[in-house]
């Protein structure tokens, strides 16, 4: 808590001094003065409302000051941009991706009024310490700047003549969270220039929402039973579509990859298929063959019996190169042609016999990791066979389903640390 000290001097006037433990208790003590209490006690609470640390923008002995703007400052639309141009590890793909970003996260999604005229609406703004609204540029974004960003991105943008009217729907956690890292990396640009155009980076210590809020809204879990209904009725009218749900759901490989999977990339020897290509979406909305989504998506995904048997079938008389499961005409599938011609079909007969979730195509991988979780199978192995970058992806995205394995991690330490000792009245044994 900060705390306000009057100090009378000799002419009969007097300062007010606050001062405060920066951080709260274990921090440094830090001192300001005013000429008058109102101000000294609208200067304290500012500084609580911080959590007892500098307001943001705010100068010792001057107050709120506007950052010095560089002289080569730039527009930061244009600065992003650039900065994605330049990016040689990234496809093209990706690329346009991150410019969507930019344009509708970052500037704004645009919105023309009534009257002819064009804003920007959610996007980032610098709030001067006037409370006005500057368009961002590469310098004048503050850490301040930034959380307000993000709490924007949480909430849905409206069209202000027209609140019915939704303009940009609220983002989740994990989108939240993807955005932020390629703004830090536009900032980080900016910092690392030479000569640099920051100081620091504004969005180093900015409060991301958590990434499990909302998880079990965006990811569906399928016990075996729940999946068992989907599978019979894609069966019913499909048996192929039905091998390629079953080899989803039962070796937890994203669609792009299961789907660019060649005869060649079964090893009938070891029972073993290569992951080393996947489907890429284009700017032109069409899709391409590329490396999968990381580096550790390289993998080798081990097979039991009866998915070899199938696969069997499925490259009876085919090239080495031939798709493993087709469509029509003998093409790979696509997404969207699964999706409403099989996937919707089956899953609106399931449910009208009581099944209780409607899951994405994706949430076959989800669910293939819960079975595996719930078999006790180690967090490492699971990174392996998904092909997780980090075993912290693994964790933040599945750690909550730890939680069922709470008996079986007690009853492994009470194991461990169980010690033999000798009953009440016999002596222990000693050694010669």
């Amino acid at each position: 808590m900060a705390s306000i000290r009057k100090r009378e001097k000799k002419d009969g006037s007097a300062t007010y001094q606050v001062r405060w433990l920066q951080g709260g208790r274990g921090g440094s003590w830090e001192d300001e003065k005013f000429g008058d209490e109102d101000s000294a006690d609208q200067f304290r609470k500012l500084v609580e409302a911080h959590g007892n640390q500098w307001p943001h923008g705010w100068v010792k002995g001057r107050g709120f000051v506007e950052p010095e703007t560089h002289p080569d400052d730039h527009p930061f639309g244009s600065y992003a941009h650039a900065y994605v141009d330049a990016l040689n590890t990234v496809d093209d793909r990706t690329k346009h991706d991150y410019k969507r970003d930019i344009e509708r996260h970052f500037l704004g999604v645009k919105h023309t009024d009534a009257a002819g005229i064009e804003r920007r609406l959610g996007g980032l703004v610098h709030t001067a310490a006037d409370g006005v609204e500057h368009p961002p540029t590469i310098c004048n974004i503050t850490q301040a700047d930034v959380n307000e960003w993000v709490r924007r991105q949480r909430h849905a943008v409206t069209a202000p003549d027209d609140p019915e009217n939704v303009l940009r729907a609220k983002a989740s956690a994990k989108s939240v969270a993807n955005r932020h890292g390629l703004l830090y990396c536009v900032f980080q640009a900016a910092v690392e220039a030479e000569p640099p155009l920051r100081e620091t980076n504004p969005c180093k210590k900015t409060g991301l929402p958590r990434q499990d809020e909302g998880s079990d809204e965006e990811m569906v879990f399928l016990e075996h039973e729940e999946y068992a209904r989907i599978s019979i009725e894609l069966r019913a009218f499909d048996p192929d579509a039905a091998d390629l749900a079953d080899f989803l759901v039962g070796t937890g490989m994203r669609w792009g990859e299961a789907t660019a999977l060649q005869t060649r990339d079964i090893n009938w020897t070891t029972g073993k298929v290569n992951v080393q290509r996947a489907w890429k979406r284009q700017d032109d909305n069409t899709f391409e063959i590329g490396p999968p989504k990381t580096r550790k998506a390289r993998r080798l995904v081990k097979l039991n019996e009866d998915q070899l048997a199938m696969l069997r079938r499925h490259v009876a008389g085919r090239g080495p190169e031939d798709w493993v499961f087709r469509g029509g005409q003998g093409k790979a599938w696509r997404h969207s042609n699964f999706y409403h011609r099989k996937w919707e079909r089956a899953l609106n007969e399931a449910i009208k016999k009581g099944l209780g979730k409607r899951p994405r195509i994706h949430d076959l991988r989800h669910t293939h990791v819960a079975w595996l979780i719930a078999d006790n199978i180690n967090p490492a192995a699971i990174q392996a066979r998904l092909g997780h970058e980090s075993i912290t992806t693994t964790i933040d995205r599945y750690g909550h389903l730890l939680n069922n394995l709470d008996d079986e991690i007690s009853a492994a330490v009470t194991n461990a640390m169980r010690v033999v000792a000798p009953r009440e009245g016999l002596r222990p044994v000693r050694s010669a």
